[in-house]
């Protein structure tokens, strides 16, 4: 069973493509196939990432999103006789998609917001919470949609917490920041500084900075003048362990948002990407996340994060409100959906 996924990742877009494209590989190949990632841009950290978790790799070599990408990538999975041929991007259009199909190629699309005019995909995945059939309304009368929160994608990881349950005590002490695996304008600076307006004694702070973050110099500089209880962790592969061990979370609103939910954190949201802004959007509008704009006041994010901090009672309503929203299964039923 080969799995061909085409995704890219670059420090201005991000990692998020990549990183929940992994978490479909894995569960791929927990049942017993093999998966390639074929991209015309990928950061080192993310190749290297790919690498390890027993993926093979296949450079393109020209524009992403254009024919000569539907084509190569067509030419490559019919050579490798793949089974599924998975697009995630939000450069990939109608036309990309109908390329793939009509080289006799199933094809699993990913999509957030219907960016495409029409879809000729075998199946359409859109995880979010404002997925809905009306989004896909132009598309072959062949496409099958799975809409929704149950088919997010989690890496393997987070399949050892499942059945965990999270105290919520009633101070925090120790908080994650994660703001993506680029973070290209620095916000987690932002946050190193707002944290250092709360003032609340003993507080621990892990930083993630991803193995494509460029700023790495200047948050360790930050960190080390605000206090020795801010920590960074430098392109780490233990996310589900570090947001079992936080008891908030301050990040962004990408694919760590249904992670963030799955485990039940309680968490502060800063949607950092227009494509962020609507899952931030509806998570606050049901109470699973307390969120700020980008644009927010440094002021505001540290009175946030102290209102956080100190009120156990928002927490346990958003963290379980969260939790209500993921329950971690999502990677087996869309392979279970490929399977079919």
């Amino acid at each position: 069973m080969n799995l061909l996924i085409r995704a890219d990742a670059s420090i201005e877009m991000g990692t998020g493509h990549v990183m929940r494209c992994l978490a479909l590989a894995q569960a791929w190949q927990d049942a017993g196939g093999t998966a390639t990632f074929a991209t015309t841009e990928i950061t080192g950290a993310m190749r290297k990432r790919l690498l390890d978790e027993g993926c093979q790799l296949i450079d393109l070599s020209c524009a992403s999103g254009s024919t000569d990408d539907a084509k190569k990538l067509s030419a490559f999975a019919q050579e490798y006789r793949t089974d599924w041929v998975v697009v995630d991007g939000y450069q990939f259009k109608d036309e990309y998609q109908r390329a793939i199909k009509d080289a006799g190629c199933k094809l699993l699309f990913l999509d957030d917001y219907g960016h495409a005019e029409h879809y000729y995909a075998d199946l359409v995945l859109n995880q979010n919470l404002n997925a809905n059939e009306s989004l896909y309304s132009s598309r072959e009368p062949y496409t099958r949609l799975l809409l929704g929160t149950k088919y997010c994608l989690l890496r393997r990881e987070f399949a050892k917490w499942r059945e965990w349950k999270r105290d919520i005590p009633p101070v925090v002490r120790n908080v994650l920041v994660t703001m993506g695996g680029s973070d290209p304008n620095n916000f987690s600076l932002r946050i190193l500084h707002a944290l250092a307006q709360v003032r609340v004694d003993r507080v621990r702070v892990k930083l993630v900075v991803g193995g494509s973050n460029p700023h790495r110099a200047s948050l360790a500089e930050c960190a080390r003048t605000i206090s020795d209880c801010v920590e960074l962790l430098d392109d780490i592969n233990n996310m589900s362990d570090l947001m079992v061990w936080a008891d908030a979370v301050v990040g962004g609103a990408g694919t760590a948002s249904w992670e963030i939910c799955a485990l039940g954190l309680p968490a502060l949201l800063i949607p950092v990407a227009e494509n962020q802004m609507a899952t931030a959007a509806e998570l606050g509008h049901r109470g699973a996340a307390h969120v700020l704009s980008a644009e927010s006041r440094m002021s505001e994010i540290a009175n946030a994060i102290r209102d956080l901090i100190l009120n156990p009672g928002e927490r346990e309503k958003k963290s379980q409100i969260a939790r209500s929203l993921v329950d971690g299964e999502g990677s087996r039923r869309v392979v279970a959906a490929l399977s079919c």
